[in-house]
């Protein structure tokens, strides 16, 4: 699979999160490691090589192209023993000549017959000092070095301090809006990258397009619908009460009309509604498909067949203590123990049983379901999670068609393939697929239609609010008329 650059930004918009977490971290950390280093100060000589003979032009000529030659090699000299051991003696300093020579750099730019000695020190005094007593040594070493062997003459080359180490003012490290800016940088490269490698690692369907692509590749089902993300899910368990006109109930109506071209020749009745794994939004789904086919004004009936953890009753506040188990075990029959949801019936789960796949799989459980399916024009069935349990394939013989319903971020392709693969053993119909919380980027709005819907206030209401509130004081039996707005209100009172 290739990627173009918009894929890259979508992984980037993803990972946000994780990025931003590691930006702010490492440029925090840069930021503080520079604030707690303690402060370093450097101090610099200068010095200037020459030749003490040379008489006529020619003579120069040679010495300067000599001295330049040779004073690459004099930096070399600076940070030796020769020149740090009587720095430590002379200035009685509290280190050894080798850590002397860590602090010591020595330069000679090329084409010049300069040598800089700079020393870096925690303290600004003492790194003056000792920056101009290495440059006094270093000259002494030079002109020792170069002193013929054998010899009392004086050497051919002279070295002048031209410009002797000052104290500081600032220290030159640490520099903390140079290492916060490095530090937001390579934290910002690692972030990317990390970024990059867990959307590499996530196996997950991060929306409607991978979870078709997933499907398509095993020859599985169509996805009929995509719910997106919505906060308010968890406290409003019926979209369509909700918002009625929001993109959550849209995507449920996309869900009732798409299913009805899923089998042409024998549309299914029963319906059952499972996901892979528990906490995918099943029961959510199956809630909402009752409540949209009913918009229509069917009958529909949702039955929770989740014995190992209903939740049906608790999300539409009803009794769950009598429910299906009741009816299967005889106790009172189906059309007795419904509850109603407002445009649609419910039967929730009563008590759970000790064996939920045993009761499921009876002949009981399917003389119920035709018992429903005669009665009402839909039956909706939630189901527990297919790869945890056998209940779902266990009731597959009273069951027309099954729907799959994968959450966005968290369910795995595997999953979906797995589950995929044990209900088509079953020989059921899957209907197909079902996106639960999507983004709402690119799944609800994707299409630049998305919409807030207002209802319009009735004439009546708007000439009631431009009535002043002067005739609200009108004293019994007198009629009063009033002009708001170029609008003629009238107002009679009976005694």
């Amino acid at each position: 699979m290739t990627l173009d650059f918009r894929d890259y930004l979508r992984v980037l918009s993803r990972r946000w999160r994780v990025i931003a977490v590691v930006t702010l971290l490492g440029t925090a950390a840069a930021t503080t490691a520079s604030v707690l280093a303690p402060p370093e100060f450097r101090a610099t000589a200068t010095l200037f090589v020459s030749l003490q003979d040379g008489d006529n032009t020619s003579q120069l000529y040679q010495g300067n192209s000599f001295t330049q030659a040779r004073v690459q090699s004099y930096a070399e000299v600076a940070a030796s023993p020769k020149v740090t051991k009587p720095v430590v003696e002379s200035l009685r300093l509290d280190m050894t000549p080798a850590q002397l020579a860590a602090r010591i750099t020595a330069e000679a730019p090329v084409n010049t017959v300069l040598v800089r000695l700079t020393v870096t020190d925690n303290r600004a005094a003492r790194a003056a000092r000792i920056s101009n007593a290495v440059a006094e040594h270093f000259a002494k070493v030079i002109m020792e070095l170069e002193r013929p062997e054998g010899k009392k003459s004086s050497s051919p080359v002279r070295l002048t301090v031209t410009q002797p180490a000052s104290v500081p003012s600032a220290p030159a490290s640490p520099n903390i809006v140079l290492n916060a800016t490095l530090g937001l940088a390579v934290s910002l490269i690692l972030g990317m990258g990390l970024g990059a490698a867990l959307e590499t690692l996530d196996t997950s369907v991060r929306d409607s397009k991978a979870l078709s692509e997933c499907l398509a590749a095993v020859g599985g089902p169509p996805v009929l619908s995509s719910i997106v993300q919505d906060p308010r899910a968890s406290r409003h368990a019926v979209a369509l009460r909700d918002n009625t006109h929001g993109s959550r109930a849209e995507g449920f109506r996309k869900l009732r009309v798409n299913l009805q071209f899923t089998e042409v020749d024998q549309r299914p009745k029963v319906i059952a509604v499972t996901s892979p794994l528990p906490r995918e939004g099943k029961s959510s789904v199956s809630v909402n498909l009752a409540a949209t086919l009913a918009e229509e004004g069917a009958k529909v009936c949702l039955i929770d067949c989740d014995l190992r953890r209903p939740s049906i009753a608790q999300a539409l506040g009803l009794v769950r203590d009598a429910g299906l188990t009741t009816a299967l075990v005889g106790q009172a029959e189906p059309l007795q123990l419904l509850q109603s949801a407002g445009s649609f019936s419910v039967l929730t789960s009563g008590m759970i049983p000790p064996d939920p796949t045993r009761l499921l799989g009876s002949a009981q459980f399917g003389s119920l379901l035709r018992a429903l399916a005669e009665e009402f024009d839909h039956v909706v069935v939630d189901t527990p999670p297919v790869l945890p349990f056998a209940d779902t394939a266990a009731m597959a013989p009273a069951i027309d068609g099954y729907l799959l319903v994968a959450r966005a971020g968290r369910t795995s392709r595997s999953q979906v393939v797995d589950a995929l693969r044990v209900l088509e053993r079953v020989d059921v119909p899957v209907l197909g697929a079902v996106m639960n919380a999507a983004p709402a980027r690119g799944e609800a709005d994707g299409y630049g239609y998305a919409y807030t819907y207002r209802p319009k206030q009735n004439r009546s209401a708007r000439l009631t609010a431009r009535v002043p509130s002067r005739l609200a004081t009108a004293s019994p039996g007198e009629g009063r008329t009033a002009e708001a707005n170029g609008t003629l209100v009238s107002a009679k009172t009976r005694p």
